[in-house]
């Protein structure tokens, strides 16, 4: 008897922003596999007797291999079990969800996928603005600041990124934000556009700072942490919230 495969988005780290479905998911389960920004307090909604395996990838640190990991759901379904793939934030979102539906489809495993909260929405939220302003950000755009190098885009669109009336937010883009900083000016993008930093959304240890992307640029350049953190820049993140 084939298992079956849940692809639950945890949401930014605070359980009580996971959805109904996602919680009877956990809830009943026999194996667990979860990045390592989805374990805490919401790994303790799961079934005493499920088995939960940590598959995170972080940034510099040793971390599976994406084979292995799909891998590993086939072989906990193909058993007969109930398998749930616990993804940071939203799980479409700048993750691996591609190449793991891709190993289950190849196998023949029946899966779903469970939306949830991502990060940018909850930052926007604890900051107290609107991702979108009718006259002044028509347009939001959600970007990754890395590549599988670790390094910024080459082929970003910097047209687009340096629109002055779109919100936009990078994820995982610390270590690369002064270079696209750069770049955004050398587009013309104004170096006092508002930006601001938000870390460990939704959590215990969450911050909220505000620069312009040249400040923050710098700030960053002289900051090294591993806080997992969202930028925003655009013509709302000067809001106090």
């Amino acid at each position: 008897m084939t298992g079956f495969v849940s692809f639950v988005s945890s949401g930014p780290g605070d359980p009580e922003l996971l959805t109904v479905k996602a919680v009877k998911r956990l809830e009943t389960a026999d194996v667990i596999l979860f990045d390592d920004l989805s374990s805490g307090p919401i790994l303790d909604l799961a079934r005493a007797d499920a088995d939960l395996i940590g598959v995170g990838k972080r940034a510099g640190r040793p971390s599976p291999k994406q084979d292995h990991v799909s891998r590993t759901l086939v072989e906990y379904a193909e058993a007969g079990l109930q398998v749930v793939r616990l993804k940071s934030g939203d799980s479409g979102m700048f993750g691996r969800l591609e190449e793991e539906i891709t190993a289950l489809r190849e196998a023949g495993i029946p899966f779903d996928i469970v939306p949830g909260v991502t990060s940018a929405s909850a930052a926007a939220a604890v900051a107290g603005i609107p991702l979108t302003r009718r006259l002044t950000a028509r347009r939001v755009q959600f970007i990754t600041g890395a590549d599988v190098t670790g390094d910024l885009p080459p082929d970003v669109n910097m047209a687009a990124l340096a629109d002055p009336l779109a919100t936009t937010v990078v994820y995982m883009g610390k270590r690369t934000f002064a270079g696209l900083a750069a770049r955004l000016i050398e587009h013309g993008l104004p170096a006092d556009t508002p930006a601001m930093l938000a870390e460990a959304v939704s959590t215990p240890a969450q911050r909220v700072e505000r620069y312009t992307i040249s400040t923050l640029a710098k700030h960053l350049e002289a900051t090294e942490t591993s806080t997992p953190a969202l930028i925003f820049y655009g013509p709302l993140a000067e809001q106090e919230g």
